[in-house]
């Protein structure tokens, strides 16, 4: 099996949407764990408490929406970047780069269809997000609700995603084709040169 060099471009494309999903990843368990805004609340209610000063719960989320506020528009304001990138990532494979293979070709190993389908199948779900996400922002209210429990369902597809894409890479880097992390950060396999 010969193993692939990636372009620069191909790298940066990688690397630049894997870090923005990492960022928006981070957002997101920031916003359930941590900065919850019921856990904020009952945060701010206790320090309140101490000093004498009343709020009602409704007050109390309401601060705490606005604590957070800042941190959830670096969520969107990446998730533009990540449309934008996203964008050129699709028109890439029209100028021979990064393209999107075919998982249905007969010739393929099972291996291959799954990883193809893999691919694939998160591409599709990758649009999916960026566009309820969008609609979310800028989409007719009758949209919101629907769009928001599709675009919360992406944090499940993207850290099984993540799992399998891990998984893969060791699996390939400790088996038949090792190297492949050497080539997605340098562009070829620094181990063959010694």
């Amino acid at each position: 099996m010969e193993n692939k060099n990636y372009s620069k471009l191909y790298r940066l494309m990688h690397w630049a949407i894997a870090l923005c999903m990492m960022f928006l990843l981070l957002t997101i368990f920031l916003r359930m764990g941590w900065m919850n805004k019921n856990n904020m609340a009952l945060i701010m209610r206790d320090y309140l408490i101490e000093n004498d000063i009343k709020l009602t719960d409704d007050q109390l989320i309401d601060m705490a929406k606005k604590v957070r506020k800042p941190m959830w528009q670096w969520h969107i304001w990446i998730g533009y970047v990540l449309v934008v990138l996203y964008s050129i990532r699709l028109m890439l494979p029209f100028f021979g780069e990064m393209k999107i293979t075919n998982p249905l070709k007969k010739d393929f190993s099972v291996k291959q269809k799954i990883q193809y389908w893999s691919y694939l199948i998160f591409h599709v779900c990758v649009s999916a997000s960026l566009i309820t996400g969008i609609l979310i922002v800028w989409g007719p209210d009758s949209m919101h609700e629907l769009s928001e429990e599709i675009h919360v369902l992406s944090l499940y597809y993207l850290l099984t995603f993540i799992a399998l894409h891990f998984s893969g890479v060791l699996i390939a880097e400790f088996g038949s084709d090792n190297g492949i992390v050497s080539r997605i950060i340098r562009g070829k396999n620094t181990r063959n040169e010694e």
